[in-house]
């Protein structure tokens, strides 16, 4: 298969990079930022089971905790086909940058690679104000 298009979306964050990865990369944190995410995730064995809206549950296995700020995750859905996202968090001087690889799926038309490439702008706006909320109060 030749590579998908894709588009990097990424926000810099005013936070400490190591807190932002912290924070992010804990599945139990989602729901607060990642919209897609919103009804939670249930642990079952190492993966972690959510409600994908009109796709149905979905199961996702993230990367072990690691030292170099990488969430990336695999979404399976109910048919079996696997999406792999990027999520990664690196230092940047004091702050740090955020940042998601969104792939465009075979199946998706421009209109819905637009839509999906709004929402996680819209999650990683929602991640940059927790964390930047929570440095200020620290």
């Amino acid at each position: 298969m030749a590579p998908l298009p894709a588009r990097i979306i990424h926000r810099s964050v005013r936070c400490d990079w190591r807190m932002l990865y912290d924070f992010a990369a804990q599945p139990q944190n989602m729901p607060r930022w990642a919209s897609g995410l919103a009804s939670g995730l249930t642990r079952d064995g190492e993966d972690w089971i959510a409600d994908g809206g009109p796709v149905g549950k979905v199961r996702v296995r993230f990367a072990p905790a690691n030292d170099f700020g990488v969430i990336d995750h695999r979404v399976t859905l109910p048919d079996g086909r696997h999406v792999d996202n990027a999520l990664r968090v690196v230092p940047n001087g004091d702050g740090a940058e955020v940042m998601f690889t969104l792939l465009r799926q075979p199946d998706m038309d421009d209109a819905a690679f637009e839509s999906d490439a709004a929402h996680v702008a819209r999650d990683l706006d929602a991640l940059a104000g927790l964390m930047e909320e929570r440095e200020t109060r620290e």
